[in-house]
């Protein structure tokens, strides 16, 4: 089985930067997609970015676009999101989960419930 663990949350001011880091263990498969989600208290779980295990083409929630990051590293089983400009509403527990795929360049799903391998998530807090 898959394990995930994400790190890099922090509390920081409005306007400051952060790079969160997710890393995997343990067996995979070799057709992985890797995704970060974020929950604040009382809301639902919501999509940020996903990368598919292959190609080049990484996925954004359209209000995060522009703002937020996703990339893999060169070992496929990291991925980091990088946080720039970041805002109060920012303020979120950030989970970093993972989905089997057909095929390395399938298109990742934006639903939570597809994912099968989920991290502890690591607490961002954007505040002054």
């Amino acid at each position: 089985q898959v394990n995930v663990v994400e790190s890099g949350g922090d509390s920081v001011q409005p306007g400051d930067s952060l790079r969160l880091s997710c890393g995997t263990s343990g067996r995979t498969a070799s057709s992985s997609a890797m995704a970060w989600f974020r929950q604040a208290p009382g809301k639902e779980r919501e999509f940020v970015c996903a990368i598919p295990w292959s190609g080049t083409k990484t996925y954004y929630a359209d209000s995060l676009k522009g703002r937020f990051t996703c990339s893999r590293h060169n070992a496929r089983n990291t991925v980091y999101l990088q946080m720039n400009s970041l805002k109060p509403e920012d303020t979120a527990t950030y989970y970093c989960a993972t989905k089997w795929t057909r095929w390395p360049q399938e298109t990742p799903p934006q639903d939570a419930k597809e994912y099968n391998n989920w991290g502890q998530g690591t607490q961002v807090t954007v505040s002054s």
